[in-house]
């Protein structure tokens, strides 16, 4: 099994749209960073997390075949705008996807992009069918289970749902708090790809000081950076990190 990061980058990406890089290199491939989705790739089982604005390009890219399940942390437009991209899939497969999404980012799809999940007055059929995320899922991996732990987190005005797989990796792209409740599940684990949008303080992300404290909590083998503004250039948080913890860059493949 792996786990993929499709795109590592905020809600504008680097650069922007109007060519903007920020503080970043534009000579450094690693700083081309697109709208925030992950992965994970089993033999029988693809997960994607977040169908980004930047999808079609992110599985163009990737060489992504098949997409089986879909899986929504939270309602905001740079984790949900690339859902018509799912429509290729669909025909590939004659058969829809199955999504997964909290009680408000499941309303927020099927008043914003009903198509999707319903005939409307066109022609076309719905292509996905939507389901609401438990505390835990089980899905057929191939070889093994994927066993998915749900935990909400607070992503501002919004929470936020972090996906943990088989209690080794913890994807939490969008967040600013944690409860205390839930720090067990976040103990002992063998990967923490974690939000860190830039180095001031943010009502709705964590920035770097506050994510290296989350790292430092939690202690992980290993800590990923994602959800990175055009602020942070990867090569100069990587020279400052600790040797445990690497900025993410779009491709970036770990092996579960």
């Amino acid at each position: 099994m792996q786990f993929k990061i499709l795109g590592c980058g905020s809600s504008m990406g680097v650069p922007r749209s109007d060519g903007n890089f920020g503080n970043c290199n534009p000579k450094e491939k690693k700083n081309y960073r697109t709208r925030c989705s992950a992965l994970i790739i089993s033999k029988s089982n693809n997960i994607l997390i977040d169908t980004s604005p930047d999808l079609r390009s992110q599985l163009l890219k990737n060489k992504i075949k098949k997409i089986d399940t879909v899986l929504y942390s939270h309602m905001h437009a740079d984790q949900t705008h690339g859902i018509n991209d799912l429509r290729a899939f669909f025909i590939k497969n004659k058969k829809t996807i199955p999504v997964y999404a909290d009680n408000p980012t499941c309303n927020y799809l099927v008043k914003t992009f009903a198509y999707c999940f319903k005939k409307t007055f066109n022609e076309y059929p719905p292509i996905l069918n939507l389901n609401k995320i438990k505390n835990k899922m089980k899905f057929n991996g191939g070889n093994s289970k994927i066993i998915i732990q749900t935990v909400k987190v607070k992503h501002g005005r919004v929470n936020s749902i972090c996906y943990i797989i088989n209690k080794k990796i913890a994807y939490i792209s969008d967040v600013n708090e944690i409860k205390k409740k839930d720090y067990h599940y976040f103990k002992k684990l063998k990967y923490l790809i974690i939000d860190c949008l830039w180095y001031r303080k943010h009502p709705a992300h964590l920035n770097y000081e506050q994510s290296l404290n989350m790292i430092k909590l939690f202690n992980p083998q290993k800590a990923i950076l994602t959800n990175l503004h055009s602020e942070l250039d990867y090569n100069e948080l990587r020279k400052k990190l600790p040797k445990n913890i690497v900025p993410a860059y779009d491709g970036l493949t770990i092996n579960v």
